[in-house]
């Protein structure tokens, strides 16, 4: 577009001056007057002295509460402008710093002021409290209690003395603004609120007060002001990369080795060095706030971030920063404190009420003795400080609410935005930044933030700098200063009164009802400026010539005076600190000392647990549920030969199940209990809690870690008690050792080897920077534990290379410990089948134990021994493991506090946008190989040889390319609509008798306030309301919707959802293909989708991927590339938008609605809600649909040109009159008492309803519905397919999607591909050249067992993948009749096999060869792989299923335990099949997949194996006399199985098990069963995808369907729908 004079739309009047709203102005007027503002340490005085309302007076003695009426007779120094903000009226006269601002344009301004303002400033500390006095009569006048100077004519030049009085009243109006907030509809002020008002500044006083500031040492040395000179930011980034894929895997390589050969220096070198800042200066004075101004990627977040002190991940940081005088370095080290940042989020825990969160900022700084007033303590001060702050920002009513978040229920945005101000308020720090804060805040609360803000600021004498996407006018007035950024370079620094100036100044127009804010970001979009005749060649154009312009101004040499002016002042201040400093403030970081941190921590850690009840107690009823279970399996174990094997596993069990607390994904074996999983939320938590932790700490609360302390401190109650709930259960229900000592040992190794592993997860986490990087670490270093305790392996069955694994690790000697605890001291007493040889001629001198530590001739067997013989455990060690295991105990909580202390934010850089390989513009990708930084990639399709070419002029490009889109003629009309839901056992109306209609060419929005009901109207309208009952007529053309209406229309969502792995052209063509009726050729449908890539000026990075913010589109992009999905697919009916402008600075919601424009214009019928636009946004809608609340309709119809008719109609029905500069958006919201609770004038949803306007609309929509119905009929009315395309077409789409997608995303598949490679490497390894003894027999299981185990990790992994995939097809594509279930869940499942069968090949060729599958025929292994392939099929069948019923991924996470627990348990491994208590082996055993799973496997891999027993394994007995051991034992090995030889001593040696199959028989496993074992399997695995299928059904609507056939209420609703239908239809003669 071009840039001209003229406005977007031709019928905008030109109304002269700025654009200074009502509300703002009479904002101003009433309470931040032009002269209102503070002395230094003026609020403190003034409340010190107690002066009151009444008691302030002016000048002339008059009482201020009197003279409030007479402000009309003082001027302003501009006209034209708004009214100057505080800081910069008091500044002028020299109240706020001693003296004043250099201001060379201002006459009166020579050397004898300049040496008046010393004397001034020299007077200063001898003031009383008070205000001045003019000296020269008619000069200077007072106005209420501040002071401005009055430009009459013929005015002296000439400055005001000061007086023996200086006042504080700002405070006072600051405070008096708030409560006003409270008494909408009221005037004067009451007893009541004089009372309150009375009470806070009491509190004030006592907070803020001179007593105060006299007793507080911290007051005397703070650093106020903030100056920076020369500030250049430099980052690392390439500004635009290309997209990763599985090639990069492959193919990494031989392109490095052409890149050395083509690109040296591109392959060798670093990634460039970006400028992100460039040379900035200016200062932020005490009791100023300076806005920033910039669209995002500009600069602005590093601009507060490097004000604010954090350097941290920037390449470079030049120039000089100063706080109060003191160097950045200096700060960072000694007064962290004093400096803070806030990013954009609001970081609280959200179990925590209000009240807690801020009694803990208050506690943590809650200064010393030396500095509170005499006799106060910290419960005093933590008191009236939160009664002063709860008050002032209007949060008492929330103290006992919760903050809250997206999951947990509590207090709203705004408030929540407060909670935040007053949190920082707390701190006192001296120099504050806020990033983008109002971020989905509508214009009301965003006005109450900003306006807390300012009380603050003024209050504490802070410097305020706040960065804003959207500033109306009303935010913009709040601002004393303001610097515009675009690209990195400053634009303009100086005051918000002079800003709109400078650029017209440089040839700049600013169109009438624009806001400054908007002017201010126009100049640099090169569609929305506008420019003055014969200018058009004159303007700055790029950001450098920007830059150039503003450093050759005079506004930039008045900032320069300013800064040299400050510096002056600072100099003073440091020299003030100097002298009042103590060794108490030397160092100012943290206010507690050490201990009291960590107890203040802990405190608020219990208070954050307890705060979330229901998790707590449902994981302790969660871990008393697995106890249960464990306790059951392991039930009544005996004290015989029989029990020995169950005996180890159940204290492996009690070890294990809480080896995991804190991350559960990389659980091996049965160890993947519930109780171990169940504490996923809780490293989860971790990390989703780091950016709070990080925001206290440079909030200077606490040291991380004293945190990391006070979590371990925590941990001490909530372990004793989950390790007392589950060892009491187990412990007993099992039958371990029964006496006191032994039961209360047990209890405490538990205790401690849960603490430790606690420790150790913690620390891991504290070291890892993210998630999903501490989730590849766990794995590895959970299977390590596990498998080197020394129970799946004996110490000397391990091999060298892995047996150092078994002394670093913690839980070999808590098992070590527990099972020397248990089976010292037992008896056991030898049962068959354990008791050889059995016979009836056996008797016990003869008769000899299995188990290893037996003794020749004997029938039972120490427990020492056997723990001797077969583990090399002694309970001689069994305190001195206790003592190493509180050693690493110890050890991990100093790595977790050094961790925690090392933390820092995330690393600086600048935006990236991802291109596909190939698909880049050449611009683009000369830039990435010559290892630059390029253009804007939407701009590079504009250059030619390198050269920017000229930009577009009005009338070519896009409005070509707006004719060729298609066009809609049908009117969609709708009458009577009502929209009821079920509501606390009654129901509620949201929607009541609407009617309206949407036309071709015309864009109408849909408004209101908030709870209005516009999205409910949007979403009824649009057909997707699934829930209560809609009643209604809805008509396209006459006629009754077709069931081809949802993909026929429309529907942008607000959130943009899309696959992030496509690219924006490969986006449109898939709406296109499955949108678009079959009968459109595909290459004519690609064709369409190039059309609308230009129309939405998205050419030069069509071929990028979308990705996620900071990593692909940005927040515009984004939002139009999601208006671009919908027109793709050619929108017969009408589009509906919702809140297309929500969360996007002025200058891109000024581009969407500009599209929006265009759209309307060519044809297209467009309804959008949109919330509180500016007056140049609304100007584009033709119509308008306003709601009031409770769904009813205040006004609908044409604008008219200045939105005349709109206007008219209120004021014609009794609405007061709109001021010719108001914003008609917010003046309609006002005079129906939008957002008002106390609004009491008239109901002007009744007066619609008997309006003529409303009758007018009435015939207006039967005559539309009488001519389109007579008029011929259209297809887009005809067409009842449901999908455009048939279902084979959508499958075919939808998986080829899912492999592009899948083929992109390497690191989930290079991860899926590691973590087998691992695994099996390790289980090789730990397993390497399994020998033919018994105990080699038990390694072959239970390497067996570790490959079932990989499973839990995987399933981890791919969970959230189907769930992504879910969200898009739930959010958007399914609504949108994109493509049906079948076609979504086909893609979701096929996508996975192909990559599971190739990963479990490398899986079976790096475990199979090297340990089990040694000396095995070509049959084994080609049984093993294919069994293997079906395992692989199967836990992704099994995750599938679980998330299919899931609603997140957290909950899928937890509920795989609780399935994997039966199915691993039961299977036979963990308790054989014969000591399975016989109720869970009579069906649990034979529904446990893994038991066939298991025949399988262990069946070949043991078939026709000779046992060959070692030494230890044999059972030695002495044969009867007069026969020989094969005599003796014959009958026995008949029986039973087994081998006999003479022994060297001339005994009897009988080894258990002569062949692999009589092994494999004790777990009831037979090798004739393998191929029954893997049909079963298989239809385990069908059974397992059928579930999906049918899972995602019901939770896609096929549940909803279900309980409303059910239902017979449900069934009335639908039939009276489809009457009403038939009805409408017969009406309408249809």
């Amino acid at each position: 577009m071009a840039e001209n004079n003229n406005g977007e739309r031709p019928h905008i009047e030109q109304l002269p001056g700025a654009w200074p709203s009502t509300s703002a102005n009479s904002f101003r007027q009433q309470y931040l007057r032009p002269n209102d503002g503070l002395p230094t340490n003026g609020a403190r005085q003034f409340f010190s002295e107690g002066l009151s309302l009444h008691e302030v007076q002016t000048a002339d003695g008059t009482p201020i509460h009197q003279s409030r009426s007479a402000g009309s007779q003082y001027s302003l120094d501009r006209e034209d402008t708004a009214v100057p903000s505080p800081a910069n009226s008091h500044r002028d006269v020299g109240v706020e710093t001693g003296h004043a601002h250099h201001e060379p344009q201002t006459p009166y301004q020579d050397d004898s002021v300049e040496e008046e303002k010393m004397q001034e400033f020299n007077g200063y500390k001898a003031m009383e409290s008070g205000g001045y006095k003019a000296e020269e009569a008619g000069d200077y006048k007072e106005v209420e209690s501040g002071y401005a100077p009055i430009r009459a004519e013929g005015s002296k030049n000439t400055r005001p003395r000061l007086n023996s009085k200086a006042s504080g009243k700002l405070a006072q109006d600051d405070i008096s603004r708030v409560l006003s907030k409270r008494r909408t509809n009221t005037s004067g002020t009451t007893n009541d609120d004089q009372a309150e008002i009375d009470e806070i500044e009491r509190l004030m006083s006592r907070m803020f007060g001179q007593n105060r500031q006299a007793q507080s040492e911290d007051e005397k040395t703070r650093h106020v002001g903030l100056v920076f000179k020369n500030l250049t930011v430099k980052g690392m980034g390439l500004g635009a990369s290309l997209q990763r894929d599985l090639s990069n895997f492959f193919l990494g390589i031989p392109r490095l080795i052409k890149g050395l050969v083509t690109n040296p220096r591109q392959v060798s070198g670093k990634p460039p060095v970006r400028t992100l800042l460039n040379n900035f200066s200016g200062c932020v004075r005490p009791g100023e706030m300076l806005l920033v101004l910039g669209a995002p990627g500009s600069g602005c977040s590093t601009f507060l971030k490097v004000l604010a002190n954090q350097r941290y991940g920037y390449e470079s940081v030049q120039g000089d920063v100063t706080y109060g005088g003191t160097d950045a370095k200096i700060m960072a080290k000694d007064y962290r404190g004093e400096v803070l940042y806030n990013p954009e989020d609001d970081l609280h825990y959200a179990t925590l009420s209000v009240k807690n969160t801020l009694s803990f900022a208050l506690k943590t700084r809650t200064p010393g003795k030396a500095s509170r007033n005499e006799g106060e303590s910290r419960n005093d001060y933590v008191k009236e400080f939160l009664r002063v702050v709860t008050k002032l920002f209007w949060i008492e009513h929330t103290l006992n609410t919760k903050v809250g978040d997206e999951y947990v229920r509590g207090v709203s945005g705004g408030e929540k935005k407060r909670v935040s101000i007053a949190e920082a308020m707390i701190t006192k720090a001296s120099v504050q930044c806020w990033d983008n804060s109002t971020r989905g805040l509508d214009a009301s609360t965003a006005l109450e933030y900003v306006e807390a803000l300012r009380s603050l600021t003024n209050m504490a004498q802070i410097s305020t700098s706040v960065a804003l996407y959207q500033a109306g006018e009303s935010l913009y007035n709040l601002f004393d200063k303001v610097v515009l950024i675009h690209e990195g370079k400053c634009l303009y620094y100086g005051k918000t009164t002079e800003a709109a100036a400078y650029f017209e100044g440089l040839g700049f127009t600013r169109p009438a009802r624009w806001t400054t804010a908007d002017f201010l970001t126009s100049v640099t979009d090169q569609h929305e400026r506008q420019v003055k005749d014969g200018w058009e060649n004159r303007i700055p154009r790029s950001s450098e010539q920007f830059e150039e312009a503003y450093m050759k101004s005079q506004v930039h040499q008045s900032n320069i005076h300013d800064i040299e002016d400050f510096e002056k002042e600072t100099e003073r201040q440091r020299l003030e600190r100097q002298a009042a400093s103590t060794k108490a403030t030397k160092r100012k970081n943290y206010t507690l000392p050490y201990h009291k941190q960590v107890a203040a921590c802990t405190h608020r850690q219990f208070l954050v647990m307890f705060g979330d009840k229901q998790s707590l107690f449902g994981k302790w009823g969660g871990i008393l549920f697995q106890a249960l279970i464990v306790g059951s399996l392991f039930y009544n174990m005996p004290n015989t030969s029989a029990g020995v094997f169950t005996r180890g596993g159940v204290i492996f069990f009690l070890v294990s199940s809480f080896l995991m607390p804190n991350f559960p994904r990389s659980l091996m074996g049965i160890q993947l209990l519930f109780n171990a999983l169940l504490a996923l939320a809780e490293l989860t938590s971790a990390f989703s809690s780091r950016p709070i932790l990080l925001k206290h700490k440079s909030f200077s609360f606490y040291r991380p870690s004293a945190f990391a302390i006070a979590q371990v401190v925590v941990d001490i109650p909530l372990v004793f008690v989950q390790v007392t709930l589950f060892d009491l259960v187990v412990y007993f229900m099992s039958n371990l050792a029964r006496t006191p000592s032994q039961f209360f040992i047990s209890l405490m190794f538990l205790f401690f080897i849960t603490m430790t592993m606690y420790s150790f997860f913690r620390a891991l986490g504290a070291w890892c920077g993210s998630l999903d990087i501490a989730t590849r670490l766990t794995g590895v270093a959970i299977q390590a534990l596990i498998v080197y305790t020394g129970y799946l392996i004996p110490p000397s069955k391990m091999h060298p290379w892995f047996k150092w694994l078994i002394n670093i690790n913690p839980v070999a000697y808590g098992f070590e410990g527990l099972m020397a605890n248990e089976f010292t001291g037992l008896e056991i007493a030898c049962v068959p089948p354990y008791l050889v040889p059995q016979g009836p001629l056996a008797s016990p001198q003869y008769q000899s134990c299995t188990i290893q530590g037996s003794q020749p001739g004997q029938t039972t067997v120490d427990g020492a021994a056997y723990i001797a013989t077969g583990f090399e455990y002694t309970r001689e060690h069994l305190w001195r493991n206790l003592g190493i295991i509180i050693g690493f105990l110890c050890f991990f909580i100093a790595m977790t506090m050094l961790g925690m202390e090392l933390q820092r934010p995330n690393a600086g850089g600048g935006a990236v946008t991802i291109f596909r390989r190939g698909q880049a513009p050449k611009s683009v990708t000369k830039a990435m190989e010559n290892g630059s930084t390029p253009l804007d990639e939407e701009k590079a399709m504009n250059r030619d040889d390198g050269n920017v070419i000229k930009e577009e002029t009005s009338g070519s490009g896009t409005d070509t390319t707006v004719k060729g889109v298609a066009k809609n003629e049908t009117i969609f009309t709708w009458q009577n609509v009502n929209y009821t839901i079920p509501y606390d056992k009654g129901e509620r109306q949201l929607l009541r008798d609407v009617q309206g209609y949407v036309r071709p060419g015309k864009l109408t929005a849909l408004m209101g306030a908030s709870g209005a009901g516009k999205t409910t109207l949007l979403n009824t309208l649009a057909q997707r309301i699934n829930f209560g009952v809609v009643s209604g007529d809805f008509l396209v053309d006459g006629r009754p919707l077709p069931r081809s209406f949802q993909r026929a229309a429309g529907f942008a969502e607000q959130m943009d959802v899309h696959e992030r792995t496509s690219t924006v052209r490969e986006a449109l063509r898939f709406s296109a293909l499955l949108r678009q009726p079959k009968e459109v050729p595909t290459e004519e449908k690609y064709e369409y989708c190039e059309r609308i890539i230009d129309l939405l000026e998205m050419r030069g990075i069509a071929g990028a991927a979308i990705g996620k913010i900071g990593e692909g589109l940005n927040q515009e992009q984004r939002k139009r590339l999601t208006i671009g999905v919908e027109l793709a697919s050619k929108p017969d009916l009408l589009m509906f938008l919702d809140e297309p402008t929500s969360g996007l600075d002025s200058g891109a919601a000024f581009n969407i609605v500009r599209f929006l424009r265009k759209l309307a214009d060519a044809g297209q019928a467009i309804l959008c809600t949109i919330h509180q636009p500016s007056s140049v946004l609304f100007e584009h809608f033709d119509e308008l649909l306003l709601l009031k609340s409770g769904g009813r309709v205040v006004y609908h119809g044409p604008l008219g040109k200045d939105s005349r008719q709109l206007i008219d109609y209120f004021e014609s029905n009794g609405g007061k009159a709109c001021p010719p500069s108001a914003n008609p958006a917010e003046y309609m919201l006002e005079v129906i008492g939008a957002g008002n609770p106390d609004y009491k004038g008239k109901d002007w949803g009744d007066t619609w309803a008997q309006s003529r306007e409303h009758e007018e609309r009435g015939r207006e929509i039967q005559e539309m519905i009488n001519n389109r119905r007579s008029a011929s009929s259209r297809s887009s009315t005809n067409d009842d397919r449901e999908y455009a395309m048939p279902l084979g077409t959508q499958i075919m789409t939808v998986v080829k999607r899912s492999f592009i997608a899948y083929w992109r995303d390497p690191d989930y598949i290079v991860g899926k591909f590691m973590l087998h490679i691992f695994t099996g490497l390790f289980n090789t390894f730990t397993f390497y050249h399994i020998g033919e003894s018994q105990i080699d027999l038990q390694s072959r299981l239970f390497s067996i067992f570790m490959t079932l185990t990989i499973s839990p990790p995987l399933i981890q992994q791919l969970q959230p993948k189907y769930l992504q995939f879910r969200q898009i097809f739930q959010s958007r594509e399914r609504n949108s009749k994109i493509y049906s279930w079948v076609a979504f869940t086909t893609g979701a499942v096929l996508v996975e096999i192909p990559y599971s069968i190739v990963a479990g090949t490398i899986y079976f060729n790096c475990w199979w060869w090297g340990a089990v599958g040694r000396h095995r025929t070509a049959f084994d292994s080609g049984y093993t792989w294919m069994l293997l392939m079906l395992f692989e099929l199967f836990y992704v069948g099994f995750g599938q299923m679980i998330a299919s019923f899931s609603p997140n991924e957290l909950l899928a996470s937890l509920l795989v335990p609780v399935f994997f627990l039966f199915v691993v348990s039961f299977c036979g491994v963990v308790v054989p099949y014969p000591v399975i208590p016989h109720f869970w082996q009579s069906w649990m055993y034979y529904l446990s997949p893994f038991r066939y799973l298991l025949d399988g496997f262990l069946g070949v891999a043991v078939h026709d194996i000779k046992v060959k027993c070692s030494t230890t394994e044999f059972a030695r007995f002495p044969a009867p006399p007069g026969q020989t051991c094969q005599s003796y034992t014959s009958s026995f090995i008949a029986t039973y199985g087994g081998y006999v030889q003479n022994g060297s001593d001339g005994l009897c040696e009988l080894c258990q098990y002569a062949t692999g199959d009589e092994f494999a028989k004790s777990f009831n496993v037979f090798y004739s069963d393998k191929w029954f074992a893997y049909g079963v399997f298989f239809a385990f695995v069908a059974f397992n995808f059928i579930v999906v299928f049918f899972c995602s059904w019901l939770y896609l609507g096929g549940a909803r369907k279900i309980s409303a056939s059910a239902s017979p209420a449900a069934r009335k609703q639908a039939k009276a729908r489809k009457q009403a239908t038939a009805a409408a239809a017969t009406a309408h003669g249809v």
